[in-house]
């Protein structure tokens, strides 16, 4: 048996669903709100590379190593991808990455209940010791978005990977703990209950 295994994740505002081929013309879509693809610092694949990204998402699943999931809107509409990577099931340890949001699905509330969702399965249903984020140090728009969850940045690696221009990227990683659960999961329910 996996760890972990394919879960449908669903709030108010969002449903995670575990990532199928069939999902590729959506998602392309979906990227092409904001031509996200574009942005140098992040790996958003472009419409016409939808279907390979989901293929190489599903080959690492298949090596236990990811669980990806596609990004639904309260309407059904599908606004991204994210996943759990980097899985350590001996030392129960998950990072929640590789996510991309569709442009106007950003800032809606949307991404904070995938987190708080993707956050409680981790530390609710699989028992982790510890949840991951990794962003590029200069996705100063991702960092705040990490830091605004109450993650705790645990440093930075610094020339950690080389991006598909050739750059080296400096990754800042953050984490949050079990024992931090129980007040992040109160901040992020606050954090929901805010006016947008």
């Amino acid at each position: 048996m996996s760890w972990p295994e394919p879960v449908t994740l669903r709030g108010r505002l969002a449903a995670l669903v575990p990532l199928q081929p069939e999902h590729a013309p959506a998602l392309a879509d979906a990227a092409r709100d904001g031509e996200l693809w574009k942005l140098w610092y992040t790996a958003v694949p472009a419409p016409e590379r939808m279907a390979a990204e989901i293929e190489r998402r599903l080959g690492l699943q298949a090596a236990g190593s990811m669980l990806p999931f596609a990004v639904f809107d309260a309407a059904g509409r599908a606004v991204g991808m994210t996943s759990y990577m980097n899985i350590d099931a001996v030392h129960r340890r998950v990072e929640i990455g590789s996510t991309w949001t569709a442009r106007s699905a950003q800032r809606t509330g949307l991404n904070t209940e995938c987190k708080k969702l993707l956050l409680g399965h981790a530390f609710e249903r699989l028992d982790c010791i510890a949840v991951e984020f990794r962003t590029h140090r200069l996705n100063t728009q991702s960092r705040r978005a990490i830091e605004r969850l109450g993650a705790q940045l645990d440093g930075i690696l610094r020339a950690h990977q080389r991006l598909a221009d050739g750059s080296l990227r400096d990754t800042a990683v953050y984490s949050i703990t079990a024992a931090e659960w129980p007040t992040i999961r109160t901040h992020l329910d606050w954090l929901l209950a805010q006016p947008r």
